[in-house]
């Protein structure tokens, strides 16, 4: 794949597999089946394995979380497994790319995690990317058995681990957590190099490392997430200093909603902001639009989404 192909614009929507009452997954599938043959790049699943009571700390940054957000759901909403998710889509879709945003990778045991994505990305005929973040709940790690202090460093080898059962055969590896000789483990990944990694985090020089250590992709987030051009040139900053250039990453951006005078969306002035995103680095662009759960009412929404966004910044590594 070539520099070009590697960073043509693509065009992301976020699935909802969350809510406070339970799903009707029936609606989720026919949505992602409508954004397959609409056209959408790829499809995107989030996270939460449990929640405590302490929801507020989604909007503290320093554990994680987002300067004035809020959790989109309550303690009790209905969270379903997004790896899970995408298996299930994969056997519904055929083009449109599946990936996480984010999964909390350590809180899985690293060798069933390779194994599981490695699936994955056989049965999707290599359509996986791997979205990985730390996360911001303590509550989620003390339930998973795995220390909340330490999380950044659980997440640095459960991803050595993962590229080295992806990587090599018979393999081998050593830190202090964990330690295997002479592993063999099918099927690898059928994307040549693995699967896709992308990181999400804050601009901070533990993200530039994780960043520099293999990754295809950041995910800014928090304040990094407000003002990307910003964070694009102080994260460029860092990744000198660890011997990586950020103009090789694939970066996520979001399309801000512009609404019409009907309330509606106005994609053609949403999309206008395409242009300026790609100019400063911006090549997967994130749009969250309303859906209706119904296969011929979504295919419209999504191909008049990728229609305009095509208009807006051009055709070319867009599947046609």
């Amino acid at each position: 794949m070539s520099d070009a192909e590697r960073h043509a614009p693509q065009l992301s929507v976020t699935l909802v597999t969350f809510a406070d009452e339970p799903l009707e997954w029936a609606r989720v599938v026919a949505t992602a089946e409508a954004a397959d043959a609409a056209g959408i790049d790829r499809l995107l699943v989030s996270e939460h394995l449990a929640f405590g009571d302490h929801l507020e700390d989604y909007a503290r940054p320093e554990l994680g979380g987002m300067r004035g957000g809020r959790q989109p759901t309550g303690p009790d909403g209905h969270w379903l497994e997004p790896l899970t998710v995408l298996a299930a889509i994969g056997a519904r879709t055929t083009r449109v790319r599946l990936g996480t945003n984010i999964l909390l990778a350590a809180l899985r045991r690293p060798a069933v995690l390779a194994k599981t994505l490695s699936t994955l990305d056989t049965i999707t005929d290599g359509r996986i990317d791997l979205g990985v973040g730390v996360g911001w709940q303590r509550a989620e790690y003390e339930v998973a058995g795995v220390p909340f202090d330490t999380r950044g460093e659980r997440l640095d080898h459960t991803l050595d681990v993962l590229r080295v059962l992806w990587r090599d055969t018979p393999a081998s590896f050593d830190d202090t957590l964990l330690s295997f000789e002479g592993i063999h483990t099918m099927p690898k990944p059928l994307q040549t190099g693995g699967i896709p990694i992308w990181i999400g985090g804050s601009v901070h020089r533990r993200v530039a490392r994780r960043l520099a250590r293999g990754a295809s992709g950041w995910i800014p987030w928090g304040d990094a997430a407000v003002d990307v051009a910003a964070a694009i040139s102080e994260m460029s900053a860092l990744l000198d200093a660890e011997g990586d250039r950020v103009e090789r990453l694939r970066i996520a951006g979001t399309l801000r909603r512009v609404r019409d005078r009907h309330g509606g969306i106005d994609l053609d002035a949403t999309m206008a902001a395409a242009p300026e995103l790609a100019a400063i680095g911006i090549s997967d662009f994130r749009l969250a639009l309303p859906v209706t759960g119904q296969r011929r009412s979504d295919e419209d929404t999504f191909g008049r989404a990728v229609e305009a966004f095509r208009r807006a910044i051009g055709s070319q590594g867009l599947p046609g």
